[in-house]
């Protein structure tokens, strides 16, 4: 019964620990979550080319579930990009010797301005964001019908890209503001920003300004509705299984050391109940003249029990 309790006990511990090793899903599907906004904002800023022209800045309209964000689409070359770069993009500057894998022809610039949805897409514990997360992304430029195109890759070599925050919060006092970059594999790397409220980076992915938070920073969490627009997922929605999992696990926990408390009392009364019948069966025996058999203990002679059942408690 011992070894019962423990092995029930070593399986409630074991569950806790997989359970606790499974939490950071929820950042996996956060990050699930952007990739596929991202490819369901291409689709709409591509609609923007009606009679498109390299170079030209598109805006682009997002369905009425997904209002707050603006994106925006441009058509380049991939040679002028290299030789060129693009002097100001929205938010953005973008140098030359940009270079794009794999290589295309042509390639479009998506810009995206995340506005009052950031912290529902890109969540971040801790912090508090002073200005809205911008995207910036590359897709091959041949189809521009294309919808959900997997971006390409594109790394600066000699400047950095710049980004330029013009909507900034004002700063709390006491604290010192961060450029947070999202990269499209979901690290997460923080650098200081420049003077003019710039910050800059070697590759694509999503950006803002943001400051550590001393008490939780509530996200404006608007509710988009799957019948406008087509699927949105939105992060965050598994947080309140994840509490009820905790709860149900250390219920667990809690209920399984109280079992090991309780059998561990009644294996004690158990052994003691025994070692108490056997000394009425040695009393009765004595009662009736039944003789005894003695063994040596140390230097003198006691009576002994035939039989010893149970196990050794002491009093």
């Amino acid at each position: 019964m011992l070894l019962l309790s423990m092995w029930l006990f070593w399986s409630l511990v074991m569950s806790s620990s997989a359970s606790s090793a499974q939490s950071p899903s929820s950042s996996s599907s956060s990050v699930g979550d952007a990739r596929a906004l991202d490819g369901l904002l291409q689709g709409y800023a591509y609609r923007a080319f009606l009679n498109p022209r390299t170079g030209i800045v598109y805006d682009g309209v997002v369905p009425s579930n997904l209002t707050g964000i603006q994106i925006s689409a441009m058509r380049l070359r991939s040679g002028s990009l290299k030789t060129r770069g693009v002097s100001m993009y929205k938010e953005f500057r973008v140098p030359k010797g940009v270079v794009e894998q794999p290589y295309v022809e042509r390639l479009v610039f998506v810009y995206q301005n995340l506005g009052n949805w950031s912290m529902q897409y890109y969540p971040l514990q801790g912090y508090m964001y002073l200005a809205p997360v911008l995207g910036l992304l590359a897709y091959d430029a041949s189809d521009l019908t294309a919808i959900n195109l997997h971006h390409l890759d594109i790394r600066a070599s000699d400047q950095p890209i710049s980004v330029q925050f013009s909507e900034l919060r004002s700063v709390p006092d006491g604290s010192v503001p961060k450029c947070v970059l999202f990269d499209l594999n979901g690290s997460i790397n923080f650098s200081n920003v420049l003077s003019g409220n710039i910050c800059t980076t070697f590759q694509q992915g999503h950006f803002s300004i943001v400051v550590e938070s001393v008490a939780p920073f509530p996200s404006p969490s608007p509710s988009p509705s799957p019948s406008q627009g087509g699927r949105i997922p939105r992060s965050g929605e598994g947080q309140e299984k994840n509490k009820s999992r905790v709860w149900i696990i250390v219920g667990s926990v809690i209920g399984g050391f109280a079992l090991l408390v309780m059998l561990g009392v009644l294996i004690i009364w158990v052994c003691k109940y025994k070692k108490r019948k056997n000394m009425h069966k040695m009393e009765r025996a004595a009662e009736v003249g039944e003789a005894l058999h003695m063994t040596t203990v140390g230097s003198t002679k006691a009576p002994a029990a035939t039989v010893i059942l149970g196990c050794d408690v002491g009093n």
